[in-house]
Parts: C-alpha cells; structure tokens; sequence
C-alpha cells in the first residue's frame, strides 16, 4: 500500500509529494524546496520516519517543481527522471528563476526519460505513467490503480486546471489530455495536484467549470 505525504514550499505554494510504501521506500516528486527552511522540513521528515528514496521525479520541470531537484539529487543519491520533451523547460530554469527574482541553484540534468509505455516500480507497488501533455509539452501524471490516487502535477486542481499560456503549452492538448487520461479514471481516485488542496476525479468531473464541455 501506497502512502502519499505532501508538502507545500516556494514563493509558489507548489505542492511537494512524497509517496511512500509499507517498506519505507519512496518517491520524491516535485522538490519545490526553495531555501534551507523548506530542506530541512523534508530532511526532518524523511529522518524521524526512517524513509529510503528511490526516486526523484519532475512531472514537469517549470520553476517552481525544479528549485529542489539539485539539493534532493545530492543529498538522497538519486537521478532525475522526467520525459524527455520537458528537458527544454528544465534548461530555461535560470532565464525563469531570474524571470521571477528568485536564486536558483541549476537543476541536475535527467539521468534516463520516462513516458506512458513505462512503469514505475516501488517494491511490490506499482504506479502506471500518464502522458498529459497542454500544461507543458511533456507533462507526465502518476496513477496508483490500487490505492486510487494520482499525481497530477499542474495538469488538474479543484475546480481549475493548468494554465497553458506558458511556452509549450496548449489549450486545447490539455483539455485532451485531461478528458482522455484522467476523467477515463474512476470517479473515487484522489487527485494530489501541483497546486492546491486534493480533489477527486469525481468532483472535477461534476464540478470543474473548464470541463463541462468538449
């Protein structure tokens, strides 16, 4: 079984998750720690809980999911892994973080490339990949069939979804990609997003405004 532990860090209110199985094993997703303050809550955490990174993962490598990749790769010992068509926002990270006045120390390069026909394995648990693109142009989402959750990255939020104004980004890819990848789910699936309280597929699929059609 499948536990999921979130953090919120940056001038952004990113959402961080940890996700963790009956093992102590885990995965790091969007480290969005931004100063020592926002490291040391998660070296505190991952310590006192006695946890063993095995993963750190950008769904998407915009700067607010980024800012802690080169702290969590050097502390935990762990390789990047994204897709592949986000590796050009990763390398506009310091153009972003000056962007938005923000110190940034560069983020490690990805080791290998995730994408949909892949699996992630976390000892006996496994999450299914999700090719969501609109957001950005490789966004990836993480499904865990039977604990019934998904990380979404900023692909999906309460009531909202992600905004595609950005470079790579396009309106109409991620309402496909939302209406063909995750409201094919089951309705009871907790949905952890980049930004904002969790909801569930369920509710965005009966409330969301930017769905009701097409």
């Amino acid at each position: 079984m499948l536990q999921v532990t979130s953090f919120t860090f940056n001038p952004f209110s990113e959402n961080m998750y940890v996700v963790t199985n009956e093992r102590k094993e885990c995965i790091i997703f969007d480290p969005g720690m931004y100063d020592a303050h926002d490291q040391q809550e998660l070296d505190n955490f991952i310590r006192r809980a006695g946890l063993k990174p095995k993963y750190l993962i950008n769904t998407h490598c915009h700067i607010d999911h980024i800012l802690g990749n080169t702290y969590c790769a050097e502390k935990y010992g762990l390789e990047l892994l994204t897709h592949q068509k986000e590796l050009g926002v990763l390398e506009m990270g310091k153009a972003s973080a000056a962007l938005y006045g923000l110190h940034y120390h560069e983020s490690v390069i990805p080791s290998a490339f995730l994408d949909e026909t892949q699996t992630i394995h976390l000892g006996e648990d496994e999450l299914s990949i999700l090719f969501t693109p609109g957001h950005s142009p490789g966004s990836l989402s993480f499904y865990s069939r039977h604990d019934r959750f998904l990380i979404s990255g900023d692909v999906l939020f309460q009531n909202s979804i992600g905004r595609s104004d950005l470079p790579g980004g396009d309106f109409k890819t991620l309402l496909h990609s939302i209406h063909t990848r995750l409201l094919t789910l089951p309705d009871d699936t907790v949905v952890y997003s980049g930004h904002g309280p969790a909801t569930s597929i369920g509710a965005e699929r009966r409330h969301n405004p930017f769905l009701s059609a097409g």
